[in-house]
């Protein structure tokens, strides 16, 4: 094979592996004790424009940019990509109207979080979702 055939196979190859890739879907997981939400709730909530589902009180948690969840969650509950939900938070810190949600360090750390602080709410992929999970919105 020669070179210029073995760099096209590659290329073939890796185009396959990118387009064809789909996102793992993430799920909306909160403390045991939080109801029910639906994507325009979901969405106040990680934009800092509703602090409440119904009369609980809610506590956020985001994974870290450059995790696929993160870009997941993003792109199929609050329809943004990482650099416009970046500059949105600037934005509204720099307006005082509030800080982004807690970031924690891997899937593990918002799953303890979720179980641990009441009214916390987070995103995790649904291969990583333990059984008995308080699943409070699914898209």
């Amino acid at each position: 094979m020669s070179r210029v055939s073995s760099l096209l196979a590659a290329c073939l190859l890796l185009a396959g592996a990118v387009g064809g890739a789909t996102a793992e879907e993430v799920l909306i997981i909160g403390h045991h004790a939080l109801p029910k939400a639906d994507k325009a709730t979901v969405q106040r909530i990680y934009t800092g424009r509703s602090v409440s589902i119904g009369q609980h009180a809610v506590a956020p948690a985001n994974l870290p940019a450059g995790y696929a969840a993160r870009d997941e969650f993003l792109r199929a509950y609050l329809e943004q990509t990482e650099e416009q939900y970046t500059g949105y938070w600037l934005v509204r810190r720099y307006v005082g109207k509030g800080a982004p949600p807690l970031e924690l360090g891997s899937v593990e750390e918002v799953l303890k979080y979720v179980q641990g602080v009441p009214g916390a709410v987070g995103y995790v992929p649904v291969s990583q979702l333990p059984r008995g999970a308080n699943v409070i919105f699914r898209r």
